[in-house]
């Protein structure tokens, strides 16, 4: 048989139930991967010779494996037009290639035989605010499912980064719960490490650095979930974090004159509300909602669909732009401050310079006027927010105008738009 095509019938019965024959017994599974280095992973694995069921994910490689077997054989025979009969003969060429020293070949013709590649994030209007140019950006998210291809260059730049975005998703991701994915996001590059398939080496062969290293900036939005898991799953002690949930009460209380807010922000409202995205360009999220409302393990499908790996990348992409948003305004008092301090003196009279009266540690009146911006917003904000019984100021939260626009002009729940993607070169 044609190593291509023993590939290919793999690819095409992803998601069902295969009996695996091996030299030393036989298990059963649903088929979640298969690799271009001849290994299978398989989830709700069954020894059949002992009739035990073997927790998590386990890992065939291809010169252990005598026979694949779909066990239904009606949706074998759905498969593309596949012939009906119900088993492989995979002995023979595997372990063919295997004496020849050589290895199994895919059929690069074949779209349904490729493992995923880098896609191409066409971020519509969005534009970074990291760039000094107003055109339109685009962003590679690479799928890293194995540690022989795209890994190890994946590691080397992002290691050669300043800042990073960081997020990851999973099912109650907390020391109690299951990592699925880490998404990592760099300027030119979104690298969506498989966490279900690569399992915790991942991290031993390189991520744990990245995460552990002080010079790179980790970006964010509510670290506290992914610290607890990384700490006490992995032992990981994630450093040097910008929260972008924390910076936005930073501001909020900067803006209110010290008051704080009763909520906090999800990523998609401070996308909303800092990079004036409109909602229709965030709905990427209310998707991510929807899809784990419906089915809480689906960050644990494999293949993940193209609209979910979509949603992994974007959310990543945008931290970045994020922060620099937001540390621009939590910046803005120092801004006005030392535009204070430029005109104090040139502006003014020279009648003052010469006096002997005036000491260089005296608290100028330029940075004293901080106090009256204080008094002023936090007037200000009595007048607009209502508050609760706890005195924190209640925040509309933000894209509700919106959705219910949005709903009126007929943009549901089933018709929500995802970025268009584009095959784009791997690294």
């Amino acid at each position: 048989m044609d190593p291509s095509s023993d590939y290919r019938f793999l690819n095409d019965v992803l998601g069902k139930t295969v009996k695996i024959t091996l030299k030393c017994g036989i298990f059963q599974g649903v088929l979640q991967h298969v690799d271009s280095n001849r290994s299978i992973f398989i989830n709700r694995v069954k020894n059949l010779e002992n009739d035990r069921c073997v927790p998590g994910v386990k890992m065939f490689f291809g010169h252990e494996i005598v026979n694949v077997q779909l066990l239904d054989e009606s949706e074998k025979c759905d498969a593309k037009g596949m012939a009906t009969s119900t088993s492989r003969e995979y002995l023979a060429t595997r372990m063919a290639a295997e004496d020849r020293g050589t290895p199994l070949k895919q059929n690069t013709q074949d779209s349904n035989a490729a493992p995923q590649e880098s896609k191409q994030l066409n971020l519509g209007q969005f534009r970074s605010t990291n760039s000094d140019t107003e055109t339109e950006e685009a962003t590679e998210y690479i799928v890293i499912d194995q540690f022989q291809r795209k890994f190890g260059s994946a590691i080397m730049h992002i290691k050669k980064q300043k800042v990073c975005g960081i997020s990851a998703e999973g099912v109650n991701l907390c020391r109690h719960g299951k990592l699925s994915w880490l998404q990592v996001a760099t300027k030119s590059h979104v690298f969506l490490f498989d966490i279900f398939l690569l399992g915790a080496r991942v991290f031993k062969n390189g991520l744990q650095m990245v995460l552990e290293d002080g010079n790179i900036l980790k970006v964010i939005h509510d670290c506290r979930w992914l610290s607890d898991c990384l700490s006490h799953q992995y032992g990981i002690m994630l450093s040097n974090v910008f929260d972008t949930q924390v910076a936005d009460a930073l501001y909020f209380s900067m803006e209110t004159g010290g008051f704080l807010p009763h909520c906090i922000c999800t990523l998609q409202e401070c996308m909303m509300q800092h990079l004036g995205m409109p909602y229709k360009h965030v709905s990427f999220m209310t998707q991510r909602h929807h899809a784990v409302e419906e089915n809480p393990e689906v960050w644990f499908v494999r293949p993940l669909p193209p609209t979910l790996l979509n949603v992994l990348a974007l959310e990543t992409f945008y931290l970045l732009p994020l922060r620099m948003m937001l540390l621009d305004k939590i910046m803005s008092d120092l801004t006005v401050l030392v535009d204070g301090y430029l005109n104090a003196f040139r502006e003014g009279s020279a009648d003052p310079l010469g006096s002997t009266e005036i000491s260089c540690m005296e608290l100028p009146q330029e940075l004293r006027q901080l106090s009256n911006f204080h008094k002023l917003r936090r007037e200000k904000a009595l007048q607009k927010f209502q508050q609760n019984e706890e005195g924190l100021l209640i925040r509309t939260p933000m894209g509700t105008v919106e959705r219910t626009t949005a709903r009126k002009e007929g943009n549901h729940r089933d018709s929500i738009g995802f970025i268009p993607l584009h095959v784009a070169e791997s690294l």
